[in-house]
């Protein structure tokens, strides 16, 4: 197996991307290839360890691309435009079958379109969306799309809906996964158009398409544990996430502030401990990894923009997984039927 990485990729790129790889290489089977500029790639590497990469591991690769697509680039121009960027290479990579993932942080609406264009969409799906997951209440919550169609249809909430029946039964072995449809309370006529049409759409068709859809739930309900995935457009998606995110980073940095206060708090962090290191576990969105691209024909993960060299590994790590439970190749063979 052959795991792509954007090596240039995201607001630490490339050294987040190279540390994680590393970090990451005893720890899943795969060939992970870095794909970006060499002779950097190999500077880092060097100024890093004080080693070639060759001698650190022998499936650690490098492919040479010498451009970058940035962040502020327009998605579709830098894909057509940029041919040599350390994305569209992967991407090429992995449509030629020379790899069977491919990881990037850079550019969501570039990887978006990447993707689309040249991975291709699997037949029957009109928009691939981004699929993260987040801790919930002794399990994990998948939220769809995270981020990568900001103006969405019913018919999209639909299939993100049946997408992440699919992935959820087969990648996490949860038979019946519980569907929510995000909105801002739980009657049948609360919400905007989208949102109203979406659930008539969703209560109309589920029983058909086997979504073991549970209405509307409000933000406050999603991590109770007793939701598999919420369904949503981008934008709130990713408003969402944002939020959920940085509200983990506070919680976390408000207990360390709190029990290093005064003598009498340190001493209480010593009895409190362990489960505080539990909920910070718990919390902590980077063992999660990134999200996958549901709807194209092979797997895409998009990392988080502000990766550090620990998501990097997670999302390798969990890259690998994706690849072994054949999620992709499942999501093909429920859409053809």
């Amino acid at each position: 197996m052959k795991i792509i990485l954007d090596a240039m990729g995201g607001d630490n790129a490339p050294d987040a991307n190279i540390k994680g790889a590393i970090n990451a290489i005893n720890k899943v089977k795969a060939e992970v290839v870095l794909v970006g500029k060499e002779e950097i790639i190999r500077s880092k590497v060097k100024e890093f360890y004080g080693k070639e990469i060759e001698e650190i591991s022998d499936r650690l690769k490098i492919v040479n691309a010498t451009e970058t697509i940035e962040m502020e680039d327009k998605p579709t121009d830098a894909i057509r435009h940029k041919k040599d960027s350390s994305m569209v290479v992967g991407f090429n990579m992995l449509k030629q079958d020379e790899g069977d993932v491919f990881i990037s942080a850079g550019n969501s609406g570039a990887l978006l379109t990447g993707a689309t264009l040249i991975v291709g969409r699997i037949k029957g799906i009109d928009r691939p969306a981004l699929a993260g997951i987040l801790p919930a209440y002794k399990s994990q919550l998948l939220l769809i799309d995270s981020g990568s169609n900001t103006n969405c249809k019913p018919i999209n909430l639909l299939q993100f809906a049946q997408m992440s029946t699919i992935y959820l039964r087969n990648t996490f072995g949860i038979e019946k996964p519980a569907i929510g449809l995000l909105n801002i309370g739980t009657e049948e006529t609360k919400g905007n158009e989208l949102v109203k049409e979406s659930y008539k759409l969703l209560k109309e068709r589920a029983e058909e398409l086997d979504i073991n859809f549970i209405g509307n739930v409000e933000g406050r309900d999603a991590f109770s544990g007793k939701i598999d995935a919420i369904v949503t457009d981008g934008f709130t998606g990713n408003v969402f996430l944002k939020t959920t995110e940085g509200l983990g980073k506070f919680v976390k940095r408000t207990l360390k502030e709190s029990f290093t206060q005064s003598l009498g708090a340190k001493l209480s962090y010593l009895i409190a401990r362990k489960p505080i290191k539990s909920l910070s576990k718990a919390m902590d969105y980077k063992s999660y990894g990134g999200a996958l691209f549901l709807g194209v024909k092979k797997p895409v993960v998009k990392a988080h923009g502000s990766s550090d060299e620990v998501l990097f590994e997670y999302t390798i790590i969990q890259a690998e997984k994706f690849v072994e439970n054949k999620a992709v190749d499942k999501m093909i063979e429920a859409f053809t039927k």
